[in-house]
């Protein structure tokens, strides 16, 4: 009964009280007496992790899974390393979740061979992320895991295979690596016998492996080759692994397979056939000349697609062996009118041009070209205008003079490619001006092509090496790149004692995860009045109409206290777009376009209606809260007036707000608004209201940035009216003294990593490909301080660290906003951890953030 319990909760997702009771309920159980039950609670817990991780934590729930790891039973033992593996890919503090040591490793490795399959490959794959003491702990772990190798699941070996690299890293002397390493020979090749798929994730695997140890599969060649029956994508796997493998002691072995290969019905499969023989040339020296002969063989043939594959593989090699194997050219000009391929037309072209002073009719051979020169591929025409220039300074004679007008006047008068034009000019200058300039730039020695049979980085390599059995080692991608993992900070409820979240969201698309926490109460629960629209205000008799009406404090301000260039002109005319246009963009680098929004540095803000005519009796206000000069907020309004008297005279008085905003004045008209027109005025913003927020170190409720305003009118009956905002939080960071790196890693680290929130943002593909704009946008537009940037050792991708500081609760109190931000190549998304002591602001941070970098 109790088996089932778990397995339900397991199974279905929890709200509210229904995480409360259900940990309630697994507590007592965890020290169940029935084996059956302890493994499914250990399942249970992890599910429990998923929706809330806080609470699980508090509840001691990962110290009893730990403690699972000793039990009696190997079943209990596998899920509680399931369940801790995946609390652990989860948590933002990885490291004391589940950290290995060498009495849990033996613990680990005494249940693995009472497993099942299953949780063997559980207790393997966390076995992977051991680091060995020294080498005689590697050793005894190799020991101990290396007859899982035999094991009939394929999932099982290869998590074994994996184990087993990733302590070879420990041991350090060379013979007892490469006698272990032929340990491994057998059981991959074994895998190659089972269904079509796992061959292919076997192969991609294998793959990985022989590019760190070439020599464990090289006297087991004849297992890649293809059988008649082998669907497609296995065989090219088997090509590739070909490729990587072939020596000097068994090249020809595989030229022959490859040989045999170039006569299949499958023309793709053909073509990478001939292309892994100009590969394996490339690759080695002493073979290049026998691969050449194959390719010959190949061109005699006569099968079109072969031949010009085998010109494009031929060309290649001349540039990797330049002047070696100029004999072969007479074989393949004989090959000339069977060309309709632009890569294989492009390598003929550029062959002719190189080789130019070798050749006696190459003149004619391009002749042939000029005929549909308009009509060819850019690539093809590109490489005629190249080698018609080669062809002149080689031979400066009469016919070449008129092949290389011929070419410049169609590539400069007749065609529409910018790139083919552009070089056509640069050459005709440099033949008119400096033909010995000439010749140093377009008969310079080219670069020598390398071989690409081990294409993977070596960090990323040896990263992969310890995703082996993963999708990884399939996709030769991080996990990170694939399966981004996002934490939305989940909501807290307010009624009753119910203190737990609603609901989390984890592992989602960025796509999704940025769709839902768009739908989430980002602004948090702050307790909102139901204000009425419309009030009718008792008359005052005092200068303030609003004293106290929202429990605020006076805020009639002289405007001799307002900053800079906000005493001497409050008030702008909104219908001027011109005026308006010109006036604020002196003013912090805003603007009011004729859209009807403010622009920033980063892009245009547009303005809401905030208390709609309607609700207004008339009066409209719109506006938006910015940063302005001197990092001062200012609240731009504009009144629009849709009643048929007069307006003016207005005052506003804000409730408490989180960021303790309040005006420096109450909005000043130089003249009344008439019927039907509208003034736009910029409100400076102070740090000198009171607060709805005392912050706590590690409180997790959502920091709301609602901005309750109520605006009079004595125009209007004296009525009072009631509107809401939200305070953009980039409007409001405080200036911050510029941190060092060290300085910034000391308060990273002062902050615990349970109150680390991460996600992942979706920006404008500029600021995703170029960290120095998006730090600019972050810097400029609000007050982030970039404190360092750099690239990640063993990626491609780069982290940039930032810091800031926005006022929050009682004065004069600020919080941290630390931000570490990923950006990944060729994804238009950024990854954002940030550490704060109020990780209820993180919601905030991201949605400014990603406005920051649209």
């Amino acid at each position: 009964m109790c088996a089932k319990m778990y397995r339900l909760m397991a199974r279905v997702y929890l709200f509210g009280s229904d995480v409360k009771r259900a940990l309630l309920s697994v507590e007592p159980l965890k020290l169940d007496e029935d084996p059956y039950v302890r493994k499914t609670a250990a399942i249970c817990v992890a599910k429990l992790y998923d929706i809330s991780p806080e609470l699980v934590e508090d509840r001691g729930f990962i110290d009893q899974l730990r403690k699972l790891l000793a039990d009696s039973n190997p079943m209990v033992v596998a899920n509680a390393v399931a369940a801790l593996a995946e609390i652990r890919d989860n948590s933002r503090s990885p490291n004391s979740v589940f950290c290995l040591d060498s009495n849990t490793v033996h613990k680990l490795l005494a249940a693995l061979n009472e497993c099942t399959e299953w949780g063997q490959v559980f207790i393997l794959d966390s076995l992977s992320s051991y680091t060995a003491q020294d080498e005689r702990d590697a050793e005894s772990v190799i020991e101990r895991v290396a007859p899982r190798v035999q094991h009939a699941n394929c999932a099982v070996v290869l998590s074994a295979v994996k184990v087993i690299i990733g302590q070879l890293e420990t041991i350090r002397n060379p013979e007892t690596v490469r006698v272990l390493v032929q340990k491994l020979a057998p059981p991959l090749v074994t895998l190659l016998s089972a269904e079509a798929e796992i061959q292919y994730v076997a192969l991609r695997n294998i793959n990985l492996v022989i590019q760190r140890y070439p020599e464990i599969l090289r006297n087991d060649i004849k297992v890649f080759f293809c059988k008649y029956n082998d669907p497609i994508f296995v065989k090219q796997e088997k090509l590739e692994t070909m490729v990587k493998l072939a020596a000097e002691q068994n090249i020809e072995q595989i030229l022959l397979e490859f040989k045999e290969y170039a006569t299949e019905v499958d023309v793709d499969f053909v073509r990478k056939a001939v292309r892994a023989i100009g590969r394996c040339a490339i690759s080695i020296e002493r073979a290049a000349e026998r691969c050449i002969s194959v390719l010959l063989e190949l061109i005699g043939t006569k099968v079109n697609y072969v031949v010009q594959e085998a010109i494009v593989v031929i060309k290649d090699i001349f540039r990797r062996y330049p002047n070696q194997y100029e004999g072969v050219i007479g074989t393949l000009c004989d090959s000339l009118d069977t060309l309709d391929e632009p890569e294989a037309k492009a390598s003929m072209v550029w062959i002719i041009g190189e080789y130019a002073e070798r050749i006696n009719n190459a003149e004619e051979l391009l002749e042939a070209f000029l005929d549909t020169f308009l009509e060819e591929a850019p690539e093809v025409q590109l490489q005629l205008l190249t080698a018609a220039v080669k062809l002149f300074l080689k031979k400066p004679s009469n016919g070449p003079q008129m092949l290389i007008q011929t070419v410049l006047n169609q590539a400069t008068t007749e065609t529409d490619d910018p790139d083919l034009r552009d070089r056509a000019y640069i050459y005709w200058r440099l033949l008119s001006s400096d033909p010995e300039a000439a010749k140093q730039v377009v008969l310079a020695s080219k670069p020598m092509i390398r071989d690409d049979r081990n294409s993977l980085d070596a960090g990323l390599l040896q990263e992969l090496l310890f995703q082996l059995s993963t999708l990884s080692s399939v996709y030769y991608k991080l996990p990170s790149a694939f399966v981004p993992r996002v934490h939305a900070i989940a909501t807290f409820a307010e009624d009753g004692d119910d203190e737990y979240p609603r609901a989390t969201t984890v592992g989602k698309r960025p796509e999704t995860v940025i769709e839902s926490v768009a739908k989430l109460d980002v602004m948090g629960t702050l307790a909102v009045p139901n204000f009425p629209s419309t009030v009718a205000a008792e008359k005052s008799t005092s200068g303030d109409l609003l004293a106290d009406l929202m429990g605020g404090t006076d805020i009639s301000a002289p405007s001799s206290a307002l900053p800079g260039p906000y005493a001497a002109n409050p008030v702008l005319n909104v219908m001027d777009l011109g005026i308006v246009s010109q006036s604020l963009s002196g003013v912090g680098g805003t603007y009011l376009g004729n859209s009807g929004s403010v622009g920033t540095t980063t892009g245009a803000v547009q303005f809401s209606i905030l208390l709609p005519a309607d609700k207004g009796a008339g009066l409209e206000i719109s506006g938006a809260v910015l940063r302005g000069p001197d990092s001062i907020p200012m609240y731009n309004l504009i009144f629009t007036n849709r009643t048929q008297t007069l307006l003016d005279g207005f005052q506003l008085q804000f409730n408490k707000n989180a960021f303790r905003l309040a005006p420096l004045r109450q909005p000043q008209l130089a003249t009344p608004i008439a019927p039907g027109e509208s003034r736009c005025c910029q409100l400076p913003l102070s740090y000198s209201g009171q607060s709805d927020v005392f912050p706590s170190s590690g409180s997790t409720n959502a920091v709301s940035s609602m901005l309750q305003v109520a605006v009079k009118s004595p125009h209007q009956n004296q009525s009072v009216f009631y509107f809401n905002d939200q305070v953009p939080l980039e409007s409001v960071l405080v200036p911050t003294p510029c941190m060092d790196a060290r300085a910034f890693l000391q308060q990273w680290r002062s902050i615990p990593d349970t109150l680390e929130r991460s996600q992942h943002l979706q920006v404008s593909l500029v600021m995703s490909q170029s960290p120095e704009a998006a730090g600019h946008a972050l810097c400029n537009a609000a007050n982030f301080v970039l404190v360092s940037q750099r690239p990640l050792p063993g990626t491609n991708q780069t982290a940039m660290y930032l810091s800031g500081m926005v006022p929050l609760g009682p004065q004069p109190h600020k919080e941290w906003l630390l931000l570490e931000i990923i950006f990944f190549p060729g994804v238009q998304s950024v990854k954002v951890a940030l550490r704060t002591p109020v990780p209820g602001l993180a919601n905030l941070v991201f949605l400014a953030v990603q406005r920051l970098l649209q």
